[in-house]
């Protein structure tokens, strides 16, 4: 059994979705691992990771209406310290993933013809994310 970690920084341009399936295709390739696991870990609590649509852009910015709606920033929240989207990040959070698994065959990343990877910002400014892509196989 092969493992093999590396950690992508994703720099995001405040809350939006960031496709990373290339960049996680490319550390598997890299890897050489043929059949396996691709385990993703998030390494914050106002981001997260979804498996979505990565055809239609429509879907993507349905889900970021509806989160807006099912999770608004003009509530009072008690903690508020960071600024008004930074509870309601925390929450959308909660709602979604930190972390995703992916088989992984023939080398390659086996997701279905429409799925891609996304990270997904909830906070207003710029950020650095970490994720950790560790993946086990041989």
């Amino acid at each position: 059994m092969t493992q093999y970690q590396k950690i992508l920084r994703i720099a995001t341009q405040g809350k939006s979705l960031h496709k990373i399936t290339s960049q996680v295709s490319a550390i598997v390739v890299e890897s050489g691992i043929k059949t396996g696991l691709c385990n993703l870990f998030l390494r914050h609590t106002s981001a997260s990771l979804i498996i979505q649509e990565n055809a239609d852009p429509d879907v993507l910015r349905d889900l970021e209406n509806f989160f807006a709606k099912l999770v608004p920033e003009w509530e009072n929240y008690i903690h508020s310290t960071e600024g008004a989207d930074d509870m309601p990040a925390h929450i959308r959070t909660v709602l979604t993933h930190s972390s995703e698994q992916i088989p992984i065959a023939q080398g390659r990343l086996v997701l279905g013809t429409w799925q891609g990877i996304y990270l997904w910002e909830h906070r207003q400014q710029r950020h650095t994310r970490e994720l950790v892509v560790h993946l086990m196989g041989e």
